[in-house]
C-alpha cells in the first residue's frame, strides 16, 4: 500500500505534539520567572491537545482502511 500523504503528515504532527510536551517540560523546569511559566505551561497544553487531536485523526483513518501501516507505529503511542 503506497503511503499517504495525510498520514505521514499526522506522524509528523504526532512527532511535533511530543517536541512540544518536551520542551514545555524542559522549558518549566528551567524557568526565571512567572511569565516563562505562563509560556510553558501553554506550550505544555498545547501539545497535549495536539497529540490527542493527531491521534483521533489517526484512529478514524484507521477505522476507515485508510491506514499504511508500514508508518512508524511508536510514533502513534
Amino acid at each position: 500500500m503506497m503511503k499517504k500523504k495525510c498520514d505521514i503528515n499526522l506522524v509528523r504532527t504526532i512527532d511535533l505534539a511530543h517536541q512540544m510536551i518536551e520542551l514545555a517540560q524542559t522549558g518549566y523546569e528551567q524557568r526565571e520567572d512567572p511569565s516563562c511559566g505562563v509560556l510553558y505551561g501553554i506550550l505544555l497544553d498545547s501539545g497535549y491537545r495536539l497529540l490527542d487531536l493527531a491521534q483521533k485523526e489517526t484512529h478514524a483513518h484507521r477505522q476507515k482502511g485508510w491506514w499504511d501501516h508500514s508508518i512508524r507505529k511508536e510514533a502513534l503511542e
